[in-house]
């Protein structure tokens, strides 16, 4: 039995799915989403949303608790300080199928991400031209080997599964903050007829982001694979930033008692934020959205089957599936 509802673990947070939806008896774990939303795209996005907005809400709670601290990933401290680890080197190999972000929207997190250094200047920033939101992950903590058999394994499907999103559109609307104590991230939800460009009807959003990683699922199982994905929760997002020390949020770089004062900076500046990609970005009436308030997944590049030591944005590159 295929669970939605699988918890898993990673620098210390918990990839739980607060939509409210159980598990399924089907072999695909997205099909739970969309069966208990009857197939409706406005269900859909109002289940990522109610997901986005219940882990924002546990997050903030935990940032202002008394004994608040950041989560450190152990292994990105070392890569980012080469003169304390000179020999250190991220062995965990993963295979995924990432969607990459048009040029509008990574316009959009270059200058968010320039905001956040002014409330926390000490974070990892995620390279532009490493930007990515996982569609699907096959594996992850693999050697070498065992990734490249995968790929021999996969590689006959490959090549469609990279390029579905060309026949399969699916589009995200409404960028907001989504953030925990190890990493703050750029969420999107499903559209569900919302203000649909010019070239796009509103009946096309009936085919969702969840539908689309659904297929996915279903293509890479063909091959024979397990896939061992992380990822099964209402999520559509990128991350764009990581901390890598307590003083963003401490007394001091010797002092990581928490300072209640930058604390609350971090949090009013992620609302501010918030506050202006909902002004900004998100549908109003019958308005076209701004650029970089959606994202039709597929936009200027296909998937990206992505293989290595990718936890941060390397790896190397499969196949580039055909954009539009």
């Amino acid at each position: 039995m295929a669970t939605s509802s699988a918890s898993n673990v990673q620098d210390g947070n918990v990839f739980e799915d607060l939509s409210g939806i159980g598990s399924t008896t089907s072999d695909n774990p997205y099909d739970s989403l969309i069966d208990a939303c009857s197939n409706h795209p406005n269900e859909i996005q109002a289940r990522y949303t109610r997901h986005r907005e219940t882990r924002n809400g546990a997050q903030k709670k935990k940032f202002t608790s008394e004994r608040s601290s950041v989560i450190i990933d152990p292994i990105l401290y070392k890569l980012v300080h080469p003169e304390k680890y000179p020999d250190f080197t991220d062995n965990r190999h993963c295979l995924v199928f990432w969607a990459r972000p048009p040029s509008d929207v990574r316009s959009l997190i270059a200058d968010i991400q320039k905001q956040l250094m002014t409330v926390a200047p000490r974070l990892w920033l995620m390279p532009i031209e490493c930007l990515h939101m996982t569609a699907l992950e096959i594996d992850f903590s693999r050697t070498a080997g065992e990734i490249d058999e995968i790929v021999d394994t996969m590689s006959g499907k490959i090549p469609e599964i990279t390029d579905y999103p060309f026949n399969h559109r699916a589009r995200l609307i409404k960028p907001m903050l989504s953030y925990d104590t190890a990493a703050i991230a750029l969420s999107f939800v499903p559209a569900a007829g919302e203000s649909p460009p010019d070239e796009r009807q509103s009946y096309a959003d009936t085919y969702t982001y969840h539908h689309l990683r659904r297929d996915l699922y279903e293509l890479s199982k063909s091959t024979g694979v397990e896939v061992a994905s992380r990822y099964v929760v209402p999520s559509a997002h990128l991350t764009l930033a990581r901390f890598v020390t307590q003083s963003d949020i401490s007394v001091s770089e010797e002092d990581e008692t928490p300072d209640p004062l930058k604390v609350q900076q971090l949090l009013d500046g992620i609302e501010i934020i918030n506050t202006k990609l909902q002004d900004r970005y998100w549908p109003k009436d019958d308005q076209k959205i701004k650029a970089g308030g959606e994202w039709i997944v597929g936009q200027e590049k296909g998937l990206d089957c992505h293989k290595g030591t990718l936890w941060y944005g390397g790896g190397e590159t499969v196949r580039l599936g055909k954009g539009f």
